[in-house]
């Protein structure tokens, strides 16, 4: 079966149906610059009606699911959506532009996701408190209500497995509102969710621009809880408006990650982590491991091995599956060429970079990977978060240098450390200020299971295992005196 939606169309309480607003949004293939879709332009009216149906769904046959049954509806949907890995994977490559293979790699993320949570609805348990004679008190674990869910363009199928399904599966009712640049696998979602069972109105998807469907969902009274994967500066306002009807907000934002390298590193082993993870989905990535920090006595070890791998990366058409395609948009490649431009006039010490694929189109957003050597860890391009493939490396002495360095910015969402020193190890796991510290790799694979989150202004709340569900849900404390 192929996808039949109509990416003009809204999906509302288990049916596709118009806009309110009869507007509408361009979606550009950023491999080529041209027109890939239009997709409706959610208004609050959209939003509002989204909400309504959500509600009517825990009043009704959502609400009346057991765990048991919610968790088969999400393994279904974890089915079904594997049943379409190459529609999925070719229609997120060409709405973001991430190469064939990361994009594949998303859809079975997605799937995981799905299968992951449907098997946790039952697992969620509270627990009995010993309390004074003649009680017996214990808690519950209860959903939120109708919760609001901000998807960015970077990774959506992954971002929804993660926040949708978590908060399907502790029994919320959701409104997805994905992001404006990239929806396709969003909307996809709305027929997967039929075909695998799900009540109507359990999942709402309303696509369109953020000051207009986002700020109506945050906004919205209805809504008892959100979460938002973004820029630092939206997640602000995301939290300032969950605050004035004062519901709990997710916020998993931006990050300036390092991977710290010390002079017993196993450098094999490091080298294509320390490369990968700054470019891939072309940098695009808030997890990205921007800052790269080197122990002196191996700076210059380091500085050859990724300057290789540099000058063999190529940039080309997401479908033509090489290591990186466009950014998801001509504005995002113009601030990431600001940042290099801010490179040059400072004097920065440029290594190495990529190059082009032939006959690459005019109109694509494509830009090149780009490393710089010997950064002050105080430089606008070591602080601020670039969102493109861009990687600076930073000289540090010693264990109390790499961690100043290390915690020196906005942010704290992960961190990698490359030893073989076991209680350097521990050390730098315990000083080091982010969610998630990788010891001897960096990213587990996405690690569906592993709590992911940051500290600073990389956000709170956490995603991903079970720490995902207990954030979906509320505790409530039953106490019965009995005599």
């Amino acid at each position: 079966m192929s996808f039949t939606f109509d990416s003009k169309q809204i999906f509302i309480d288990g049916a596709w149906r118009d806009g309110l607003s009869g507007k509408f949004v361009e979606l550009v293939d950023p491999s080529t610059g041209e027109m890939l879709a239009l997709v409706a332009r959610g208004s609050a009216a959209d939003i509002d009606a989204a909400v309504v149906a959500a509600q009517a769904a825990l009043d009704g046959d959502w609400g009346a699911m057991t765990a048991v049954e919610r968790g088969r509806v999400l393994a279904k949907m974890g089915e079904i959506v594997l049943t379409h890995i190459d529609e999925l994977a070719e229609m997120e490559a060409k709405d973001v532009g991430k190469p064939l293979t990361q994009a594949r790699n998303d859809v079975i993320a997605m799937a995981r996701y799905f299968e992951f949570y449907g098997g946790a609805c039952d697992k969620i348990h509270g627990d009995s408190i010993p309390f004074m004679d003649g009680f017996t008190v214990y808690t519950l674990r209860e959903p939120h209500g109708v919760t609001g869910h901000i998807i960015p363009w970077n990774y959506p199928m992954q971002i929804i497995g993660r926040s949708v399904g978590a908060a399907l599966a502790m029994g919320n009712a959701a409104v997805l509102k994905p992001a404006e640049e990239a929806c396709l696998t969003a909307l996809a979602l709305g027929e997967i969710a039929v075909e695998a069972g799900l009540p109507a109105g359990a999942l709402n998807i309303v696509p369109g621009i953020g000051s207009e469907a986002g700020a109506a969902l945050t906004a919205h009274t209805g809504v008892h809880h959100i979460s938002f994967t973004g820029s630092n500066a939206v997640g602000t306002m995301v939290q300032q408006s969950g605050g004035e009807h004062v519901i709990p907000v997710t916020l998993e934002l931006g990050g300036k990650s390092p991977q710290i390298v010390f002079d017993d590193a196993d450098l094999d082993a490091a080298m294509p982590f320390l490369v990968n993870g700054g470019i891939q989905n072309a940098g695009q990535t808030c997890s990205a491991a921007s800052r790269i920090l080197v122990q002196r006595g191996i700076y210059d070890e380091v500085v050859a091995g990724m300057v290789a791998q540099y000058k063999a990366l190529k940039v080309g058409n997401a479908l033509d599956d090489l290591n990186l395609g466009p950014m998801i948009s001509k504005r995002q490649q113009e601030i990431v060429k600001g940042y290099l431009s801010i490179a040059k006039t400072d004097g920065l010490q440029m290594l190495a970079q990529g190059s082009y694929a032939d006959g690459l189109p005019e109109g694509g957003a494509y830009i090149l990977p780009t490393l710089f050597g010997d950064v002050s860890p105080e430089h606008r391009l070591a602080q601020e978060e670039i969102f493109g493939p861009v990687q600076v490396l930073i000289p540090f002495d010693d264990e109390a240098d790499a961690v100043r360095i290390a915690n020196c910015t906005d942010f704290g969402l992960v961190a990698g450390v490359w030893t073989e020193n076991g209680g350097r190890q521990l050390r730098m796991a315990k000083k080091l200020q982010v969610g998630q510290v990788f010891i001897n790799n960096y990213g587990a694979a996405g690690g569906v299971e592993l709590p992911f989150g940051g500290v600073k202004g990389s956000g709170h709340g956490r995603e991903k295992g079970f720490e995902a569900l207990y954030g979906f849900s509320v505790t409530k404390t039953v106490a019965i005196k009995h005599g």
